[in-house]
């Protein structure tokens, strides 16, 4: 199974699937750039800071808003939602979201 993320209007989205595989009980997390590459690095605990993943739907689908970053990766508040295939980087304990570059 491909896992994906869906990214436009200054949020991305993060299917059910993806986050159950890739960030478990992550409340939070942090997009970094890294590289040339963006990563989703999953944060967890009370003081673990970040952008909170919040529940989208009754399905348990995640949100992260993050307008600003999204914008300098080229997606403006009122862009076309696109999908991103994502693979888990362990050498960063990241989810690398692939083809999503902060360079724009």
């Amino acid at each position: 199974m491909s896992h994906t993320v869906r990214v436009g209007n200054g949020r991305l989205v993060v299917p059910l699937e993806t986050y159950e595989c890739y960030l478990g009980a992550a409340t939070s997390a942090a997009l970094l750039e890294r590289d040339g590459r963006v990563l989703l690095l999953p944060l967890s605990g009370p003081v673990a800071g970040g952008l909170l993943l919040k529940q989208r739907n009754l399905h348990g689908d995640r949100v992260l808003l993050a307008p600003e970053f999204l914008a300098r990766c080229g997606h403006g508040e009122l862009g076309t939602d696109r999908e991103y295939a994502v693979r888990w980087a362990s050498e960063d304990g990241a989810l690398w979201i692939e083809g999503l570059s902060a360079a724009g």
